[in-house]
């Protein structure tokens, strides 16, 4: 049985690897770690991932002589940084070291590759916003025009926001709101969750809050990456408030834009949005009153064209009664002027005829003509009297009185 050293053996495994293996691969992996060390040189440590759990893992290293080409090349095709928690398509060898192990020795990483793969990424996230239905969510609320309490997820020190301020505070037409900065990291790997914590604390004083200001300055394109982010986005999306973006880019959108209620490039193009909604509503409240002026004039007008025209129709019905009037004053005049002569003829011709009808039912006039009125016990003598004998009568003719006693009384047959 043959026999190695523990150095006979690995040296046997790198004259193996060597002849076996191709001069390099093209590796697809994500960078775990990454140091620069001070001659230069770049250490990483690469990873393959399935749902967050590390599948593989291994050391790679940039030599210096070929680190700055290589990053200067990224820098410039990607707009960033190589950084970690970055997808990248590398070119390495494979190397063993009797000492150190096993380890890549990268010679050149692929810029497009990692910008088609952030593409990719983006791509999914956005089908399942699709897919879990809440992608539009945001952008259904009702945006007020003026909103005068808004909430500002920012970086307090970040040059965007203080432009953002700038545009709003000293606008020139004198506009007002009342602003709340809640602090938020903006780029790196705690940004996700520091702007989701900034939402959880709005959330709290919701009712306090007309709408959300996500804003942060420019910045390179993968700085960008964390408003991808489908945890971010979900919260974004399904915010009971309006949420408008200002994220600083020029080019791309990213997918915090596409969920938010309003997206704009710029810090302060959000702060002219805001200012240009308050003069669009000013003037708005202008027209109204101008057109209450017009209509309160034309009513003024219409009321007085009128007033004019019942002036005219009083004079002309006071015309009218009083013409009216006039004559029948003229007839009633008339009337009193011929009445007190009428009323007298008649009263005369009915005092005429009742002196003659009192003349005929007068009792003298009555025994002038032979009859006599005879009175029993002073009453007049009638059907219902019971006379008697020895009953003193008086009887009453034509100026005559006669007393007399009676004898007898005889009952005549009617």
């Amino acid at each position: 049985m043959e026999q190695y050293s523990l150095s006979e053996f690995n040296l046997f495994v790198k004259k193996t690897l060597s002849q076996q293996l191709a001069p390099s691969y093209w590796i697809v992996a994500e960078i775990g770690e990454m140091n620069i060390a001070q001659k230069g040189h770049c250490y990483m440590d690469l990873v393959e991932k399935e749902n967050n759990f590390i599948k593989a893992k291994m050391r790679a290293t940039v030599w210096s002589y070929a680190f700055a080409s290589i990053h200067n090349q990224f820098l410039h095709i990607a707009g960033t940084p190589l950084k970690k928690g970055m997808q990248i398509l590398l070119n390495a060898s494979f190397e063993f070291h009797e000492v150190y192990g096993v380890s890549l020795n990268i010679k050149d990483i692929d810029p497009n590759f990692t910008l088609g793969e952030r593409e990719r990424k983006k791509r999914e996230t956005l089908l399942q916003l699709e897919q879990d239905g809440i992608i539009d969510l945001n952008r259904s609320l009702v945006l007020p025009q003026v909103p005068q309490r808004i909430a500002i997820i920012s970086s307090e020190t970040a040059a965007g926001y203080g432009d953002f301020l700038s545009q709003i505070n000293n606008n020139a037409y004198g506009y007002r709101a009342e602003l709340r900065l809640f602090h938020a990291v903006m780029q790196g790997d705690q940004a996700v969750a520091s702007i989701i914590d900034g939402l959880h604390r709005i959330y709290e004083i919701e009712d306090q809050i007309d709408a959300v200001v996500l804003i942060r300055g420019g910045g390179a394109q993968t700085d960008l990456d964390c408003f991808d982010d489908y945890d971010l986005c979900a919260h974004i999306a399904q915010f009971p408030l309006p949420i408008i973006t200002g994220i600083g880019h020029e080019r791309d959108q990213t997918l915090a834009d596409r969920v938010a209620n309003v997206n704009l490039k710029t810090p302060t193009a959000v702060a002219e949005f805001i200012i240009s909604g308050m003069m669009e509503f000013e003037s708005s409240v202008n027209g109204f009153f101008d057109q209450i002026a017009g209509l309160a004039s034309q009513q003024i007008k219409s009321s007085q064209e009128r007033l004019i025209q019942t002036s005219h129709i009083i004079d002309l019905k006071a015309q009218q009664v009083i013409q009216r009037a006039e004559h029948q004053l003229d007839m009633l005049s008339q009337v009193l002027y011929r009445s007190p002569l009428e009323i007298i003829r008649n009263q005369t011709q009915q005092l005429t005829a009742l002196d003659k009808l009192l003349h005929a039912h007068d009792p003298q006039e009555v025994l002038k003509k032979g009859y006599s009125i005879t009175k029993i016990n002073g009453q007049v003598l009638n059907a219902k009297d019971q006379p008697k004998a020895g009953d003193h009568l008086e009887t009453y003719s034509y100026g005559k009185k006669i007393r007399s006693t009676i004898t007898e009384v005889n009952t005549l047959e009617q």
